[in-house]
């Protein structure tokens, strides 16, 4: 297996988020892709395919904005991070506005994601990561070790420590070449983004299983009755489990999972994989195991179809390079 990595991502590092109505430390932090490096061995660097498959997912002001938004920050005399604060709830309209105030409300869903100085130069790199390793899967399978992570990025947003959709990216790019996708999203948290990306397209096909949006972040999408729209109606399916699910639950919905990817007949699967699902993730209410993501793996194996994982989530930072190994481990 080509395992791609580039140490530019490394350049992102918040120091905060706003977590249940406090500041505390971000938990999407460097020592992630320090612990699964450890795990993982050997890696393979990232190749710059440019902006312009960015630019097939995300829209050039949002790019722009996250371009500029730190210097913009810093240059309206703001210390720290760049943290929005009001959101456009109601009404929402492309104003061209200049205070960065405005701009970070119109391009974020949260307060948990802030800009640094080093977060655009990561997340380039992390779609570049995604896409480098598109490049190598073949016949077989490639992980692209992606941090930050990019599920819940929309066209325009950012949100849920994620800025550029690196798994959207990459599924573009193959659709481009012609190719028919299918999107597994197995991180705790729905992937909205992904979803919002291509809700109402017929390829790719979105499958996700997360915990339920009733009790979890991000609330608003990832719900069951959330099946697609015109062109795309029946291309998401969504199967939300309850807290305390284990790998026995788990796996009877991924076989559903499984039946929905083999009817759409894809040449290539992309895996949005989360870790955030293991027992010990402190921000997530899973009980998965260690042991449990190579017996995940071996079912996502079995389809047969070429595989790109791109790494998601998971923040039991001590355990997160072991679980990781062990899913990779399962498409061996």
């Amino acid at each position: 297996m080509i395992i791609v990595f580039d140490p530019a991502q490394r350049a992102h590092a918040p120091a905060q988020e706003l977590h249940n109505g406090s500041f505390v430390a971000h938990a999407e932090t460097v020592a992630r892709a320090d612990n699964m490096l450890a795990a993982v061995g050997d890696w393979t660097l990232a190749v710059d395919h440019g902006i312009a498959p960015i630019l097939r997912i995300h829209t050039a002001d949002y790019i722009d904005f996250l371009r500029t938004a730190f210097a913009d920050w810093r240059a309206a005399g703001r210390p720290g991070d760049a943290v929005p604060y009001v959101f456009p709830v109601v009404g929402r309209r492309a104003l061209n506005l200049d205070r960065i105030d405005a701009r970070l409300g119109r391009f974020a869903i949260d307060c948990g994601t802030p800009i640094a100085s080093g977060t655009w130069a990561a997340v380039y790199t992390g779609a570049q990561v995604a896409l480098t390793a598109l490049d190598h899967v073949g016949v077989g399978t490639a992980f692209a070790l992606c941090r930050p992570p990019g599920h819940h990025a929309g066209a325009d947003y950012l949100g849920g420590y994620c800025y550029l959709n690196n798994a959207a990216i990459a599924a573009q790019a193959a659709v481009d070449a012609g190719q028919r996708v299918a999107i597994l999203d197995i991180d705790y948290h729905h992937g909205n983004g992904t979803q919002d990306i291509f809700y109402d397209r017929a390829n790719p096909l979105f499958v996700s299983i997360h915990a339920d949006p009733r009790t979890d972040y991000p609330f608003y999408w990832g719900h069951a009755d959330e099946t697609g729209a015109g062109a795309g109606q029946g291309a998401t399916l969504n199967l939300p489990l309850p807290h305390g699910t284990g790998v026995t639950p788990y796996r009877a919905e991924l076989a559903t999972a499984l039946d929905r990817v083999r009817a759409h007949t894809p040449n290539l699967l992309i895996v949005s994989f989360g870790a955030d699902t293991f027992v010990n993730d402190p921000i997530s209410h899973f009980a998965l195991e260690t042991d449990d993501y190579a017996v995940i793996a071996a079912d996502i194996a079995a389809l047969g179809v070429p595989t790109l994982i791109v790494m998601e989530g998971g923040y039991a930072v001590d355990a997160l390079g072991t679980n990781v190994a062990s899913f990779l481990k399962g498409f061996a």
